[in-house]
């Protein structure tokens, strides 16, 4: 009993965020969609409660269910970035959902289901607890995608993302089943020590090729990519930011526990497929996104090369690797949820709009809204001194001193390509003739958003050590 409430003290954050999604679907059960607005409410102080507790009594190396989980810095960082992308897409979500008639109090539920799912992620200490983290945050993806059920590209998108999912999960349990088979354990330390005993076996490497497979596909990197662009044109478009800020989080920070914490002797094999599929990544998000006219969906692209760049630090197979990826994850997320804000404010007639030319002209009828989208384009450009810039810098450099240089370059050469697409909008944004103005104000709680992302991201130059040295300490927690 004691072992027990140890460990549930553990996962207190994780219990906290769990338990409270199944008391407020009860009351949504009882009160119905009256309750939507509510349940809304209470999820975010869930959340921001679950937050406090980790930050306030979680010190040090964690560990629970012996060893199945681990709560470290690294682990905290990467729940923390997680919480406040599932707190914004809350708070962008309820003047949406209500517009399009589909304010349910599921959603904030499901919101609550998916986070506990992307906690339980990153404190994986063994493939069960992997596997079981990612089944519960996709099962609640699954049905956020396909939200809007009387629209059918909303059901195409959660269609699409089901079975495709269903593929990378199967390729996943494949690599699982194959490295047990070889380690005989399913602990990320214990196969680690098999492995600097035994040797890398050929039996293990098709093992980890399948299990790449399978957490690429989690981060839509190519060539497992091929949802991402349906999905987010097709989702609500609050899904959509949520779909490219939290999951994303969970399932890198995932990445690099599972590869540096498991396979540290087995480097030199899985360190070709990252590179690999790094580059992929960042070529096929800068080439790919060039000729597109909707914006969620270039956006999708987008989101395709930034993961490549992130993958980058993996590469590295450093402490410095680490700290770029995290440093990438925070910038991304925060620029991010201002662009989704942004996108969310194309609304013309009471229609949401989302063709990239429906923003010609936009500095002449809303200067302060072209100016925070324009600021963000330029961040997620890489263009300095936007915090965009600082992220890339810090992967380049990761890669740089791992020797990776000829990666580093494809790289920049790679941001170097993407940057046309961003300074595109940029100049539809302030030199194409008037198109229609958008509708009026965004409300205070989008408007509070967009402000601290564009303040965030134009500031960060003047203060970005607070967020690196967090980052070292973070970094260093998972690899000592």
């Amino acid at each position: 009993m004691t072992h027990l409430s140890a460990d549930l003290n553990v996962l207190a954050p994780e219990l906290i965020v769990a338990l409270s999604g199944m008391l407020l679907l009860l009351g949504g059960v009882l009160r119905g969609d009256r309750a939507t607005s509510l349940v809304t409410l209470l999820a975010s102080l869930v959340m921001v409660a679950a937050a406090f507790v980790m930050l306030t009594y979680g010190v040090g190396r964690q560990v629970a269910f012996g060893g199945a989980f681990i709560v470290d810095d690294f682990a905290r960082f990467a729940k923390v970035l997680i919480l406040l992308g599932s707190i914004v897409t809350l708070a962008m979500s309820h003047g949406y959902l209500e517009q399009e008639k589909i304010a349910r109090f599921e959603f904030p539920v499901l919101v609550l289901f998916a986070t506990v799912g992307m906690m339980l992620m990153v404190s994986a200490g063994g493939f069960i607890g992997l596997y079981m983290g990612i089944e519960l945050q996709s099962l609640a993806l699954y049905v956020l995608a396909a939200f809007h059920r009387d629209n059918a590209r909303s059901t195409e998108a959660g269609l699409k993302y089901f079975v495709l999912g269903a593929l990378s999960s199967g390729m996943l349990l494949y690599g699982i089943s194959m490295i047990y088979g070889f380690a005989g354990t399913v602990s990320f330390a214990g196969v680690a020590d098999v492995v600097k005993t035994s040797g890398v076996h050929i039996g293990l490497v098709f093992g980890i090729v399948f299990l790449i497979a399978g957490l690429a596909f989690k981060v839509s990197a190519v060539p497992f990519h091929m949802w991402t662009p349906d999905v987010y044109e097709g989702s609500p478009t609050p899904i959509t930011a949520f779909f490219s800020m939290a999951p994303k989080i969970a399932a890198m920070a995932l990445f690099l526990r599972v590869m540096l914490s498991a396979f540290p002797a087995a480097a030199s094999e899985w360190q070709q497929v990252i590179i690999a599929v790094s580059l992929a990544s960042m070529v096929l998000g800068a080439f790919a996104a060039i000729g597109q006219t909707n914006i969620k969906r270039l956006m999708a692209y987008s989101s395709i090369g930034h993961m490549g760049f992130a993958l980058l630090g993996l590469a590295a197979n450093s402490v410095q690797g680490v700290q770029g990826v995290l440093i990438y994850l925070t910038i991304y997320l925060i620029t991010n949820a201002g662009v989704f804000v942004c996108i969310l404010a194309m609304k013309r007639n009471g229609e949401q709009v989302e063709t990239i030319d429906d923003l010609a002209g936009l500095s002449r009828t809303q200067p302060a809204l072209a100016f925070a989208f324009s600021a963000l384009m330029l961040s997620l450009a890489g263009v300095p001194p936007m915090a965009g810039f600082f992220a890339k810098f810090y992967v380049f450099l990761a890669a740089m001193q791992a020797g990776l240089v000829w990666l580093a370059v494809l790289g920049v050469l790679a941001s170097v390509v993407g940057a046309y697409y961003y300074l595109r909008i940029v100049k539809i944004i302030y030199f194409d003739d008037p198109a229609p103005a958008f509708d009026g104000e965004l409300g205070t709680r989008l408007n509070a958003i967009l402000a601290a992302a564009t303040v965030f991201t134009v500031l960060f130059m003047v203060w970005p050590h607070s967020l690196v040295d967090i980052a070292a300490t973070a970094s260093k927690s998972l690899i000592p």
